[in-house]
This record gives C-alpha cells, sequence and structure tokens, in this order.
C-alpha cells in the first residue's frame, strides 16, 4: 500500500512535468525602455580654420572633386517644374561666384532648367558650422535652397532620416527668408515642420551670410550672424532627432512647386539666378 502511495505520487509529479504546465508560467513584462533624456549642451565651440570649403577662385564649371549634381525632371516629390542638370548654362563659376541659373527654356519634357549642386560622397559631415554666402533670385515661382539630407537615410527615406534647411525662400514671398528641420515628427508633408524667418528686404540685391551650427544638443540657425532659430535634441529618439549621422550639402533653385508655385509662376522674369560666393565647412570641437 505505501509502495502503491508512493508510485501514484511519483507517477503524478511526472505527468505534471510532462503536460509543460511549468513552461505556461507567465513570463515577466518586459523592461520599460530606458529614456536617457536630452543631452547637455556642452557649448561645443568650432575650428576657425575650414575642414571644407569651396571659394568658388577658379572659372568654368564646379570643381567635380566636391561636387556632383542630382538630375532629372521628376517634380522632385513635390511637383517642381524644372529639369536638373550638369549643363554650364546652369551652373557655372565667374569672377569668384557660383551662379545657378533657373532658365525658361525646354529640357528634356520640361518647360524649364536648372542645376541641383551636392557633395554627397565628396563632403558628407556629422556635425559642424555651415556657412554660405550667398545672394537670392527674385521673381514669382522661384525657389532656391541651401539645405542638407542625409547621406545613408539609415532611418528610413524622407522624413524619417530627416533634413536641414540652411536658407529657403519663395519668390512669392520676397523679404521673408526661411531656416527649418523637417523629421518624421515634424516635416512639411503634415504641417509640423519647425522653422523660422527672418525679414531681409535686400536679399536680391546684396550677399547675406546664412549658416548652421549643428551639435548633438541642437540645430542652431543665423542670418548674418543673428541666431533666428534653435531646435533641440529632446532625447527621444530618430523620429524627432535623425540628426546623428552623416549629412551632405545640396545647392539649388527650383521652379514653381507645392511651396515655391503656391501662387503660380511668372515665366516673364526667367532667367534667374543664385550666386554663391563661397560655401564654408568648419568641424566641430568635440568635448
Amino acid at each position: 500500500m505505501y509502495t502503491l502511495i508512493i508510485g501514484k505520487i511519483i507517477m503524478a509529479g511526472m505527468l505534471m512535468s510532462c503536460s509543460g504546465k511549468e513552461d505556461l508560467k507567465p513570463l515577466p513584462p518586459d523592461p520599460a525602455p530606458v529614456v536617457t533624456g536630452p543631452p547637455t549642451d556642452k557649448g561645443w565651440a568650432f575650428e576657425t580654420t575650414p575642414v571644407w570649403a569651396d571659394e568658388f577662385t577658379t572659372s568654368g564649371v564646379p570643381d567635380g572633386t566636391k561636387w556632383g549634381y542630382d538630375l532629372g525632371g521628376t517634380g522632385w516629390g513635390n511637383n517642381e517644374l524644372q529639369n536638373y542638370t550638369n549643363s554650364s548654362s546652369n551652373a557655372s563659376i565667374s569672377n569668384g561666384v557660383l551662379t545657378i541659373t533657373a532658365r525658361k527654356e525646354t529640357s528634356g519634357t520640361n518647360a524649364y532648367s536648372s542645376a541641383r549642386l551636392v557633395t554627397k560622397g565628396k563632403g558628407d559631415f556629422l556635425y559642424g558650422r555651415f556657412e554660405i554666402k550667398a545672394k537670392l533670385p527674385s521673381g514669382r515661382g522661384t525657389w532656391p535652397a541651401i539645405w542638407m539630407l542625409p547621406t545613408d537615410f539609415a532611418y528610413g527615406q524622407w522624413p524619417k532620416s530627416g533634413e536641414i534647411d540652411i536658407m529657403e525662400h519663395v519668390g512669392y514671398d520676397p523679404t521673408n527668408v526661411h531656416i527649418t528641420v523637417h523629421t518624421e515628427a515634424y516635416n512639411g508633408a503634415i504641417g509640423t515642420q519647425k522653422g523660422d524667418a527672418k525679414k531681409i528686404v535686400d536679399a536680391f540685391d546684396a550677399f547675406h551670410i546664412y549658416r548652421v551650427d549643428w551639435t548633438p544638443y541642437a540645430v542652431r540657425g543665423y542670418i548674418d550672424d543673428q541666431k533666428i532659430f534653435e531646435f533641440v535634441n529632446d532625447g527621444k529618439g530618430y523620429a524627432t532627432w535623425p540628426f546623428d549621422k552623416k549629412f551632405h550639402l545640396l545647392l539649388n533653385v527650383a521652379v514653381g512647386g507645392n511651396w515655391g508655385g503656391a501662387q503660380g509662376v511668372d515665366e516673364s522674369v526667367f532667367p534667374k539666378a543664385m550666386e554663391v560666393d563661397y560655401v564654408r565647412v568648419y568641424k566641430m570641437i568635440d568635448k
């Protein structure tokens, strides 16, 4: 009898073990994600000698060791009207100035031609001071930009990997010059982009200095050394701060488009050009 009872107890234990009920115990919950919070502003400075620059001292076409071209006329995601070319009639250097010219002419299947210069693969940067001295085109339908895009789009296509607009202007709003950033959470497609503008009455008649200081803490925008914009890293990840990867520079003059052409295009004003005196990039001094 005693042996029988012991045997039943052992058998019951074996059945419980084989039933897998031990494996059905609920697992402990996953630990809560660690929120590090925004980084500390360490007051980063920048070197005084550019780590990359183009002073446009050699006449002719842009330096191929520093600049490439985005080509085509597919609207560029904004219903723009120009075809971007690598023609010297759209991008050339003379008297120490780079001139990017938008023209009213048949170009491919488009009614306008222009140029979009890029430093991708020739100048890619993580943090730094980016300073460009430029004079802007005027006229309804012009849309010049000095800006930055991610080189590798590590977080996905636009806007997930970010965009930094050092200078952006639309001809129908002649005296306002904009500095803006776009991210997954804050972008122009949903009307949540972060930016600001400065009134400049002679942006078409005189050169002005457009600058962004980019550090792990913030993107800060300046016009003629006056800070007009600051976007701070909130420490919540790439949806709000994708600016921890390399970016490259772009210079272009678009025609029309969702923003540039919001009040139509005045064909009579073309050709129109953005003139660039220099582009300088200064390395951030790490702390």
